[in-house]
């Protein structure tokens, strides 16, 4: 199997979620080898996609370098993951990648516009040896060996509207499609009211989130899976492994996982050499199932 790029140029504007501002965002191929770029045009800084440029994971998971950061590109990585995407640079002109409707279903609608096409070099993958975990009290996320793509997310709430949700997501393309990506944020309103006095969530709105009060959610439109908490949870999980910068071969398991604890688990899969091995993708057997999972979808 090969490395896979995007066959034009495509471009979209949008508002970011915590500043509220315009953003112009433009992906572009890159040569094979290159991996995933992000580059703030108006500073002209690229910011390689790595764990060890992750700066912060309060709200969102931001990457900087050398003065410029790039907040909440969670929604855009998760769908460029699952389009087996190797090589693309992402451009944008402030900090904060667009929130577009809070799921990644509009990222896949952009990437559906530009096309993907195979690149000359073997695709590489990371294959799960031996299980690595990372806790904070009773939330944990979770790596093991399995010969799928797999994620398996458990949430609770103390609220009538999610209580406990729980999914467990084979990963394909299609799939992805289909039961993730139209999956949106959500937030509280008293939580609201408190970001916005810290200057953040301004771009937030019922157009981008699914907002809950004491008793529901504010939505008129109601929600779009039954399990669209958990489901958006997984969006998220797929994000931010994104980071180790190629495919995963193996199961995420999380209850209550966050962004801070996904990076923190990517950190420490890398660090412990021995739980992984990067295989190419090229002769290997598991070509033959991850080549499903990206060209057919099925």
């Amino acid at each position: 199997m090969k490395q896979k790029t995007i066959g034009k140029a495509v471009e979209i504007v949008g508002i970011g979620l915590h500043k509220g501002v315009p953003v112009h965002l433009v992906l572009e191929p890159l040569p094979e080898n290159s991996g995933l770029v992000f580059f703030r045009r108006d500073l002209g800084v690229s910011i390689p996609l790595e764990p060890k440029n992750v700066i912060d994971t309060t709200m969102a998971t931001v990457i900087g370098k050398e003065g410029a950061k790039i907040s909440t590109i969670e929604h855009l990585l998760s769908a460029i993951y699952a389009y087996g995407i190797d090589n693309l640079k992402i451009s944008l002109d402030n900090e904060e990648a667009p929130i577009m409707d809070g799921s990644s279903i509009g990222f896949c609608m952009l990437l559906d516009e530009a096309g993907i096409v195979s690149q000359n070099a073997p695709k590489r993958a990371i294959k799960i040896k031996s299980p690595i975990e990372v806790k904070d009290g009773e939330k944990f996320v979770r790596v093991e060996p399995s010969e799928v793509s797999l994620f398996d997310f458990s949430i609770q709430f103390d609220h009538p509207a999610i209580r406990e949700q729980s999914y467990r997501f084979t990963f394909s393309t299609k799939a992805y499609k289909e039961e993730i990506a139209r999956a949106r944020t959500f937030g509280f309103v008293h939580e609201v009211q408190y970001l916005r006095s810290k200057g953040l969530a301004l771009g937030g709105s019922l157009a981008n989130a699914i907002v809950l009060d004491e008793t529901g959610i504010l939505n008129k439109e109601g929600l779009r899976y039954k399990e669209e908490f958990v489901r958006h949870k997984i969006l998220d999980a797929i994000g931010d492994m994104a980071l180790l910068g190629i495919p995963l071969i193996g199961t995420y398991v999380s209850y209550a996982g966050s962004h801070k604890l996904n990076h923190l688990l990517t950190k420490e899969l890398l660090k412990e050499e021995e739980s992984y091995e990067i295989v190419s993708l090229e002769d290997e057997a598991e070509a033959i199932e991850i080549e499903k999972v990206y060209a057919t979808g099925e």
